[in-house]
């Protein structure tokens, strides 16, 4: 039986050094195409397997993508301007990234292609108190990143033949690390400064393992025909916590870290929800590491990585 060929945008970041390893070992065909933006190198290894490809370019190139995309069977656009401070940077770039570049992938496949798209729950911007955002919640994003997104979802969505998964803010060790992300940044500053400064410290959101956003895409391929065209939140229910308590969960395992609440100042990324990740738990998928496992994880990273060059800052 022929190997299902996929196309991953992006593969070579922070949730793609993961994926790509994990469809390999499932025996899918990958081809990865990226600009290697923050010059990584996390696929090396993937370079020994005979169905691994990998194209040095840029996903906004329209005459690459024609000859790239009816090489797939399913494409997976993980390339991305990814968070508030790079996004403000390049505005240009994270607009023609984001959103142009997905256009372009609507433009252009055939109706066999299956898209799985990563957008984002921080699309829901700031949520009602003690209410949980649903897929039928309404959008209000309230940065470009999560407008571009959004917007890229919504595209997607209308064209068809999609599945969208509003990942939750993910964590744990990577490849392609990122250590600017909620619960990587906490936990490297519980390691090397012993204390946080927190700012909105009430603010809460969800949070999710990079490795069951992996399982989420894997999933979501093998449950095609009974998933398609929905939109899926994708984290853990029981990790909707404010930033006091995440710190209150590291301490747990590093106990020396002291926190603080600052009433001066603020944090650029105002995102405050909840979410529900029942509809995607209702097809069966359930996350298997929690938040505990990657704190343990982090810790044990953070002895080998001992600066904070690995983010999208």
């Amino acid at each position: 039986m022929e190997k299902e060929r996929v196309l991953i945008t992006g593969g070579a970041g922070y949730l793609g050094s993961i994926l790509v390893p994990a469809l390999l070992a499932d025996g899918y065909n990958v081809t990865v195409l990226d600009n290697f933006y923050y010059r990584q190198n996390s696929l090396l290894e993937c370079c020994a397997n005979k169905d691994f490809n990998i194209i040095w370019g840029d996903c906004r190139n329209e005459d690459l993508l024609k000859k790239l995309l009816p090489e797939a069977d399913i494409i997976i656009p993980l390339a991305a301007m990814v968070g508030v401070p790079v996004s403000n940077r390049d505005r240009i770039a994270t607009t023609t990234v984001n959103l142009g570049a997905i256009k372009s992938i609507i433009n252009l496949r055939s109706r066999s292609q299956k898209i799985l798209f990563p957008t984002t729950n921080s699309g829901y911007g700031i949520g009602q108190e003690g209410i949980f955002c649903t897929e039928h919640t309404e959008l209000k994003p309230i940065s470009l990143y999560g407008q571009t997104k959004v917007d890229a979802e919504k595209a997607l969505l209308d064209d068809g033949d999609v599945i969208t998964f509003r990942l939750a803010t993910l964590f744990g060790m990577s490849p392609r690390m990122r250590i600017d992300l909620l619960v990587n940044d906490f936990t490297h500053k519980a390691v090397t400064d012993r204390y946080i400064v927190l700012f909105e410290a009430h603010f809460k959101r969800n949070y999710l393992h990079i490795r069951d956003a992996a399982r989420a895409f894997i999933h979501g391929i093998k449950n095609w025909d009974r998933m398609k065209n929905e939109p899926y939140n994708v984290g853990l229910s029981d990790a909707n916590l404010s930033k006091k308590e995440l710190c209150e969960e590291i301490q747990k395992f590093v106990p020396e870290l002291v926190v603080l609440e600052s009433e001066i100042g603020q944090d650029p990324d105002k995102r405050n929800y909840i979410v529900s990740n029942d509809k995607i738990e209702s097809t069966g998928f359930k996350p298997a590491y929690s938040l505990s496992d990657g704190i343990l994880e982090l810790l044990k990273g953070f002895q080998i990585l001992h600066n904070n060059q690995y983010g999208n800052n």
